[in-house]
């Protein structure tokens, strides 16, 4: 049974005080997969269901520096897959979006989040249901969160006009990122045919001024 509601604290698991090993470098694009990234370079995380469908949106776009599966938005420090799968962490399926903004801005980065999956279906995406499958914008700055809030208020209307509920979207500060386990990472450049069940709704975000 899924959970669709967040643990609190006291029933959050413990966790572990180490980190998951990962690979220096992206699969795809032989970039390094953690910090410290070049300088000029910004992140954000996004959370849109399953994270192989949605690190792979992100990492065929022009001016992503680098990707990466984890996990955000929880309780339980260093979580594993099993874990967060139990909805006993309170973590989101999340991909961390490295990008240069000299060649690709947060407003094409939002459209692509958008228009990639149903923000209005609470905890769950298509058929995948729990927590760790919401939608949410995790922003490292004022700025991010502005343009992030700003693109959900059209969207929202966009969706509206095509018949779809209240945008149930998270957009809040970024918390910890913690890395997914070595096989998540660019998982369908390793398997091509495996799953993905991302699916957006069809609906387009106008993202001119």
């Amino acid at each position: 049974m899924a959970h669709i509601d967040l643990p609190t604290t006291e029933q959050a698991l413990p966790g572990r005080g180490t980190r998951m090993p990962v690979p220096d470098k992206h699969f795809v694009s032989g970039n390094v997969l953690q910090p410290p990234f070049c300088e000029g370079l910004q992140q954000i995380i996004f959370g849109m269901g399953c994270f192989w469908g949605a690190e792979k949106k992100f990492w065929q776009l022009d001016g992503v520096y680098t990707t990466a599966a984890g996990y955000a938005a929880g309780i339980t420090p260093n979580p594993t897959y099993q874990e967060v799968c139990s909805g006993m962490t309170g973590h989101n399926e999340v991909v961390l979006v490295v990008y240069d903004p000299e060649k690709i801005s947060l407003t094409s980065l939002l459209k692509t989040f958008w228009e990639s999956h149903d923000p209005t279906q609470g905890m769950q995406q298509g058929n995948d249901r729990g927590t760790q499958y919401r939608s949410g914008i995790y922003v490292f700055d004022e700025l991010q969160k502005k343009t992030a809030e700003d693109s959900c208020r059209k969207f929202q209307q966009a969706l509206a006009h095509e018949g779809y509920g209240p945008v149930t979207t998270e957009i809040i500060d970024a918390p910890e990122f913690y890395y997914a386990e070595d096989y998540h990472q660019q998982y369908l450049a390793k398997n091509p045919n495996g799953y993905c069940g991302l699916g957006g709704t069809g609906v387009v975000l106008d993202d001119t001024e």
